[in-house]
C-alpha cells in the first residue's frame, strides 16, 4: 500500500542522504520522505532495477537521486557505496542504516551460513557504513546525522523463531549509544528508531510463516510506514541538535505486551 508523503516541515535542502535497503519496505519510504524534504538521496541496495525506478520517481517529483548497487554482506561494496554517493551528490551528511534481514528460524536450526549473513547485514554493515560516513564528515569538519534502524525486537523477544535478529537489533541500539559518544565532539548525532510491526515486504515474508499477528497487538493492528515519517525527520533535522545516543521506540504500544 502506498501512503501520501508528508507536507515537509523539515527543510533538508543542501543535505545529502544515503539510505541502505532502499529498494523496498521502510527503506524505500525513508528515501521518499528525505527526498520530499529537499535532500539529495543515494539509494543503496542489491536490486538495481528497483533502485532505478525509485530514482526516476524522485527525479520526476523534482528531487535528486542516484541508484547504487550494494551487497550489504560485502565490506568492499559498503565502502564503495559511500564513495560513489559522495562523488555523485557531495559529502553524505545523513545516513539511514536501514538494511536488515530476519533469521526466520529457531536458533538450533540455523546453519552457520545464515548466522554469518544475519550478523553481516544487521550489525557489521551498519558499523562499516557509519564509520565510512563519519570519517568523511570529520575530515570535512561537517556535522552529520546517522539514524540506525533497530527494532522493538531489541527489547522484547516473542519466541517467534527470530532469536538472532533480536540479538543483532539489541546490538544496533548499543552501537548507536557508543558511536554517539565517540563522535559527539565532531557534531555527528547518532540515534536509532525501533519500529514495532510495520507493514513492509520483510514483515510480509515473516507473516507467511507466523500468520496474522495483528490480533496480538495492543491496538489490534500493524503500523503503516507513514507513522515513522515524523520521527525520521526529527532525528535528521535541526530540531534534534541536542539529541544523540537515543533510541526512539515507535511500536504502537507493543512494548507493553
Amino acid at each position: 500500500m502506498d501512503y501520501p508523503l508528508p507536507n515537509a516541515s523539515t527543510d533538508l535542502t543542501g543535505q545529502v542522504a544515503l539510505v541502505t535497503g532502499a529498494s523496498s519496505g521502510l527503506g524505500l519510504r525513508f528515501a521518499k520522505v528525505l527526498a520530499a524534504s529537499g535532500a539529495k538521496v543515494a539509494l543503496c541496495a542489491r536490486r538495481m532495477d528497483r533502485l532505478e525506478a525509485l530514482a526516476d520517481e524522485i527525479r520526476a517529483s523534482g528531487g535528486e537521486a542516484v541508484a547504487i548497487a550494494m551487497d550489504a554482506t560485502k565490506a568492499e561494496d559498503l565502502v564503495a557505496a559511500v564513495a560513489k554517493a559522495e562523488a555523485a551528490l557531495g559529502t553524505v551528511t545523513i545516513l539511514v542504516n536501514n538494511a536488515g534481514i530476519p533469521d526466520a528460524q529457531r536458533a538450533h536450526k540455523m546453519d552457520l551460513e545464515l548466522v554469518d549473513r544475519v550478523l553481516d547485514i544487521n550489525l557489521r554493515a551498519p558499523w562499516i557504513m557509519a564509520v565510512e560516513v563519519a570519517k568523511r564528515l570529520i575530515e570535512a569538519k561537517n556535522p552529520g546525522r546517522i539514524v540506525n534502524i533497530a527494532s522493538e525486537a531489541a527489547f522484547h523477544y516473542s519466541g517467534n523463531g527470530a532469536a538472532l535478529y533480536s540479538v543483532t537489533k539489541a546490538a544496533v541500539v548499543r552501537l548507536t549509544e557508543t558511536l554517539a559518544v565517540e563522535w559527539s565532539r565532531n557534531h555527528i548525532n547518532v540515534n536509532a528508531i525501533a519500529p514495532g510491526a510495520f507493514e513492509s515486504e520483510m514483515l510480509a515474508g515473516m507473516l507467511e510463516r507466523m500468520g496474522d499477528i495483528s490480533q496480538h497487538m495492543p491496538r489490534k493492528r500493524l503500523g503503516n510506514p507513514a507513522q515513522l515519517d515524523s520521527t525520521l525527520l526529527f532525528l535528521v533535522g535541526p530540531a534534534s541538535d541536542a539529541v544523540t545516543g537515543t533510541c526512539v521506540r515507535v511500536d504502537d504500544g507493543q512494548h507493553g505486551r
